[in-house]
């Protein structure tokens, strides 16, 4: 019997994940995903500081010409005391429907999300994520994905500006965001001038469709997403910091690269201009189920391609987390164990650390059920589940 399957087995279907760190270019980090801070800037100062984890991935980040070979993806815990450990996506190229279900395995023939927490002390530059047929013609996947804003993660402190910019306001004209564009390389082009901001309330999150184009706040969000990394940054100065020209850019084709109308064309302009966008796309947390041992809430819903929920498990109580589709997880608050495996949320983690707070679930033991012990006296034990677009208890609608 292969690695792979003796330690799918000896989980009963439930794997332990290893922290996947993610440094970008750009931004700065906000020194809140629980890491040690002498190890932001452990890819090496010229790669910029880690501002990202990904959970659950088998995607490979679009970081430049030094992204690593695995760069983004995840990684098996597959023996505790020698720390050895294999790519996530292995286990599902050999495992198959085994772990993900027949349903996403003739579908898609792989994972075909991942979520992540990432944490700017700034806010994000007013971009966009291809829609899907734009991202094919450059080999990649359009990228919609959700938000949530786990308290967690943003107590202490929301950042620089904890606003988040969505579209444009419905009375902006195409020519206005043309100039923009026109006005990248000459000067500060302020294109959220255009935009509409709103205020972030921890605990909710919001749905963005790939196309529509926006400015993420300064708070910790947990991001639920279609496998991808693509984005076409519009605004060129983000609080004092120059974007390049190459972020403009980078996801064009080589024959669009200097055709500002086609770059233009990559926004979902009905959807970014529409009147009723807070009403369209705010989520607030459906109760899928309240008992004396746990609550679950939905928080990433009524939408083709993600969802997400958040289960909190009492002090002192053992719960079944019942589920119809296979799942990542991270646990933000609390500790005490998830099937055999003891779990916590990490207090502080060095760049190499093994943290006891990431998992992902088959299909097979979600539907089963997994019993989740909490073992603190006081605190709550906090779950973030995110699912593909197959689970059918997923609220269709708002």
């Amino acid at each position: 019997m292969s690695t792979i399957k003796e330690v799918f087995e000896a989980g009963k279907g439930i794997l332990q994940l290893t922290p996947t760190w993610v440094p970008r270019g750009f931004n700065e980090p906000g020194h809140r995903l629980r890491l040690h801070p002498d190890d932001y800037y452990a890819f090496g100062m010229d790669r910029g500081g880690i501002c990202e984890r990904w959970l659950g991935s088998i995607n490979r980040a679009l970081n430049g010409p030094k992204t690593g070979e695995t760069e983004g993806m995840s990684y098996v815990l597959v023996n505790k005391e020698t720390k050895e450990k294999v790519l996530f996506k292995d286990f599902i190229d050999e495992l198959g429907a085994d772990l993900i279900g027949d349903t996403l395995m003739e579908k898609y023939g792989t994972w075909p999300v991942f979520a992540k927490l990432y944490d700017y002390d700034k806010p994000l530059f007013h971009h966009l994520h291809l829609k899907e047929k734009m991202a094919n013609r450059i080999g990649m996947h359009g990228k919609p994905e959700s938000y949530y804003f786990p308290p967690q993660y943003n107590a202490p402190y929301l950042g620089r500006f904890p606003l988040t910019y969505f579209g444009f306001d419905p009375s902006t004209t195409k020519e206005e965001v043309m100039d923009c564009l026109r006005n990248y390389d000459v000067k500060d082009n302020r294109i959220t001038e255009l935009s509409r901001a709103y205020r972030i309330k921890l605990g909710t999150g919001w749905y963005t469709p790939a196309g529509v184009i926006h400015a993420p706040a300064s708070v910790v969000t947990f991001e639920p997403q279609w496998n991808s990394d693509v984005n076409t940054i519009m605004e060129n100065v983000t609080m004092g910091e120059v974007n390049p020209h190459n972020l403009l850019t980078d996801c064009a084709p080589e024959e669009e690269k200097d055709d500002l109308e086609a770059i233009f064309n990559q926004i979902d302009w009905e959807e970014s201009t529409r009147a009723d966008y807070k009403e369209t796309y705010f989520r607030e947390p459906k109760i899928k189920s309240s008992t004396n041992e746990a609550v679950e809430k939905w928080f990433a819903y009524a939408n083709d391609y993600v969802a997400a929920k958040e289960v909190t498990v009492l002090p002192g109580q053992t719960y079944t987390l019942t589920d119809q589709s296979a799942y990542g997880l991270v646990v933000t608050q609390g500790h005490g164990f998830f099937g055999d495996f003891e779990c916590e949320a990490p207090g502080l983690l060095h760049f190499d650390d093994i943290s006891g707070d990431e998992f992902f679930i088959s299909e097979k033991a979600a539907k089963a059920g997994i019993v989740v012990k909490n073992t603190s006296t006081y605190e709550p034990l906090v779950l973030l589940q995110n699912y593909a677009n197959n689970n059918p208890e997923v609220p269709a609608e708002k």
